[in-house]
């Protein structure tokens, strides 16, 4: 909560120091430039190495998340049907009872 009620001084704070700062970093420019552009190969290669473990590694994080979806199926399933045995088995038990217990078809 403390930090909402000070986010005004904050903001205040921050955008006066980019205005003082703003002529520094504007002077600082034509340093920061060369190396800047010294940079672009390096920032390329890094690109590629992402894109290429990225590519190398979403179809086995595509495989390992449609594992855990049937796995997770399976788990609510039980949790659904496991309750359900003692009634499926007593409903076996009086299926079996009233099978033995009535007379055989007879067949011409």
């Amino acid at each position: 909560m403390f930090w909402v009620l000070t986010l005004p001084f904050r903001i205040a704070f921050w955008v006066l120091c980019g205005v003082l700062l703003l002529p520094f970093a504007l002077l600082a420019l034509p340093v920061v430039l060369p190396f800047a552009l010294l940079a672009i190969p390096f920032l390329l290669l890094r690109f590629v190495l992402k894109a290429a473990f990225v590519v190398v590694l979403l179809p086995v994080v595509f495989v390992v998340a449609c594992v855990g979806l049937l796995i997770a199926f399976l788990a609510v399933s039980l949790a659904i049907v496991v309750p359900l045995l003692p009634l499926a088995f007593l409903a076996f038990c009086i299926w079996a009872v009233f099978r033995a217990a009535s007379p055989a078809p007879v067949r011409i």
